[in-house]
C-alpha cells in the first residue's frame, strides 16, 4: 500500500507543476499580446470635443454633401390647379411624346416614335442624364449652332426635329405651352444665370487615339444588345404606341443633325447612363468603351437632316462637329471619330491669338 501511495503523490505533484506551467504560459500569453494594444490605444490622436454649438454646422455640412446636385421639384408642390394641370401635361409629353405626337399620336403626328425622355432620362430630371435642370435659366441664350439667341421654345423644336426627325411644334399651341411651363417649373429653384450642378451630360477625357467603331461593336453586342437589339432598331412596347428602348440608327432614329450624332456627347450620356443600372458614381463602362460604343452607333445609316445654315462662324463649330467645312485643316474623319486632342489644341491657341490681338 505504501508503494502505491507513493506514486499516487508523484503523480498529483506532476500534474501540479503542468497545471502551474499552462497557467504560467497563459498569463505570459496575455501580456504579449497587451502590450502593443495598449501602446496603440496610448498613441490614438485625441478624440475632438463637440459641443453643442458645432452640431448645426456639421449637419449643415452633412446636407451640403447630399445636396450637391440639383434635384427636380415635385410637380405636386404646385398648388394652383389650372397651373399644375398644365405641367403635368407637358412631364406627360416628354415622357410619352409617341402617344400624343408620333407616327400613331392622339393629337399630331409630327415624329419618329422616340419619346423626348430617351435623350432626357427620367423626364429630364436625372443627374448627367440630360437633365433640363439649367434650361429655364440660361434660356434666352446665344447658341453658336443658329448664330443667334434662342429661346426655349426654338430648343424645344430643335429636338422634334432633330432627335425626334419630326416637324416643329406651333409656339401658341397647346403642346408647346405645356412642355416650356414644365421646363421652367424644373428649373425653378436655379438662380437666372447660373447652371445647375448636374445638369447637361458629365465631361469625359479625350482619347489619345480615335474612337474605333469596331471595338465599339464588339461591345455594343456583349452590353447593348438586349435592349436596343442587333441591328440598333430598338423595342416597341406591346402595343407599339412608343419605344420601351429606343432605335439607336435606322429611319426611326434621331437624325445626323441631332446633338448626339456628335461622338463625345454620345460617348459621355452611354459612360455615366448605360447599360441599365448605371449611374454617374457607378458607371459600367470604361471611357474606352463608352468612346467606341458611341463611334460604333454613329458610324450607322440614320436620317440625314439639311442644315446648311448651320454654324455660321465656322471657327465657333466644336472639335468632333461630324461635317465640314472647318476653320481648320484638320479632315472630317478626324473631326468625327478623332483624336480630338490635335484639334482641341490648335483650337486653344487660335482663341489665344485672337484674345492677344484684342489686347493690342
Amino acid at each position: 500500500m505504501s508503494q502505491k501511495q507513493d506514486d499516487k503523490n508523484i503523480l498529483n505533484d506532476l500534474f501540479s507543476v503542468i497545471n502551474k506551467l499552462i497557467l504560467m504560459m497563459v498569463l505570459l500569453i496575455c501580456v504579449l499580446i497587451a502590450l502593443p494594444i495598449g501602446y496603440y490605444i496610448s498613441n490614438l490622436p485625441a478624440r475632438p470635443t463637440v459641443v453643442m454649438q458645432d452640431v448645426p454646422a456639421l449637419i449643415a455640412e452633412e446636407k451640403k454633401l447630399v445636396l450637391e446636385y440639383w434635384i427636380a421639384p415635385d410637380v405636386n408642390t404646385i398648388s394652383d390647379a389650372a397651373e399644375k394641370e398644365t405641367v403635368e401635361y407637358g412631364k406627360e409629353l416628354i415622357a410619352h411624346t409617341s402617344k400624343y405626337l408620333g407616327p400613331m399620336g392622339s393629337v399630331m403626328q409630327i415624329s419618329n416614335g422616340m419619346n423626348c425622355q430617351n435623350c432626357h432620362l427620367q423626364a429630364g430630371t436625372a443627374v448627367f442624364g440630360n437633365n433640363y435642370g439649367s434650361v429655364a435659366s440660361m434660356y434666352p441664350k446665344f447658341r453658336a449652332r443658329s448664330g443667334g439667341i434662342e429661346n426655349i421654345q426654338k430648343r424645344v423644336n430643335d429636338c422634334l426635329q432633330r432627335s425626334l426627325n419630326g416637324s416643329a411644334l406651333d409656339s401658341n399651341s397647346k403642346e408647346m405651352k405645356s412642355i416650356v411651363a414644365y421646363i421652367n417649373f424644373l428649373g425653378g429653384n436655379v438662380k437666372k444665370g447660373e447652371k445647375a450642378v448636374g445638369s447637361g451630360f458629365k465631361d469625359l477625357a479625350y482619347l489619345d487615339r480615335a474612337a474605333n467603331p469596331d471595338k465599339g461593336k464588339a461591345i455594343y453586342t456583349i452590353k447593348c444588345v438586349s435592349c436596343h437589339q442587333a441591328d440598333g432598331s430598338g423595342l416597341l412596347n406591346p402595343e407599339k404606341s412608343e419605344y420601351t428602348f429606343p432605335p439607336l440608327w435606322g429611319k426611326n432614329s434621331y437624325n445626323d443633325g441631332a446633338g448626339l450624332y456628335r461622338v463625345s456627347n454620345f460617348a459621355k450620356y452611354v459612360k455615366y447612363n448605360m447599360p441599365i443600372g448605371s449611374t454617374h458614381e457607378n458607371p459600367q463602362l470604361s471611357d474606352e468603351e463608352a468612346w467606341d460604343i458611341a463611334a460604333y452607333v454613329n458610324s450607322q445609316a440614320r436620317p440625314h437632316f439639311n442644315v446648311p445654315k448651320d454654324w455660321p462662324d465656322k471657327s465657333k463649330k466644336p472639335v468632333d462637329h461630324p461635317f465640314g467645312p472647318y476653320a481648320d485643316n484638320f479632315s472630317e474623319k478626324q473631326h468625327k471619330y478623332g483624336p480630338y486632342k490635335p484639334i482641341s489644341e490648335q483650337l486653344k491657341k487660335r482663341e489665344a491669338a485672337l484674345a492677344a490681338e484684342k489686347k493690342i
